[in-house]
């Protein structure tokens, strides 16, 4: 039976190995060692409230991630209290795929989002995501662009 929980640091490392298994599944080709940082920016922004995951427990395994990152920037028309939650980190073990797991942790997520104070909430899907997001509501911003340094 599948259960939801909050990510504390007791499963931090697991949730980094998953988190670099879906970077790869995504095509990420880099040979760096992203644990070190991935361990800073998660145990930093766990601590100061701007990073919140929910995770899918089977047993004592881990079976599905969420994340969500909360920034702020000036206040918009579209999004007036300036406040964003960024959507990362959801991925689903293969074994567990197309059981709603995804939904219900994207669905805690938002509401994690909403609870902050959020008056939006952005991914960059991959393209396995794009039909879990767009049938959840999101919509394309055809605008998006990056400046990579």
């Amino acid at each position: 039976m599948i259960t939801y929980q909050k990510l504390t640091e007791k499963e931090l490392d697991t949730f980094i190995k998953m988190r670099i298994r879906q970077l790869r599944e995504e095509g990420a080709t880099e040979d760096i060692d992203l644990v070190p940082a991935l361990q800073d920016y998660y145990e930093r922004h766990m601590a100061d409230g701007t990073f919140v995951s929910w995770l899918a427990v089977d047993g004592d395994r881990i079976v599905g991630t969420s994340g969500m990152s909360f920034v702020e920037k000036p206040p918009y028309f579209g999004c007036p209290s300036g406040k964003m939650g960024i959507l990362s980190s959801m991925f689903t073990d293969p074994d567990y795929r197309r059981k709603g797991i995804a939904k219900e942790l994207l669905s805690r997520v938002v509401d994690e989002a909403r609870a902050y104070g959020c008056g939006t909430v952005q991914i960059t899907a991959s393209d396995m995501g794009v039909l879990l997001y767009t049938d959840f509501g999101f919509v394309k911003n055809g605008n998006f662009m990056q400046y990579k340094l």
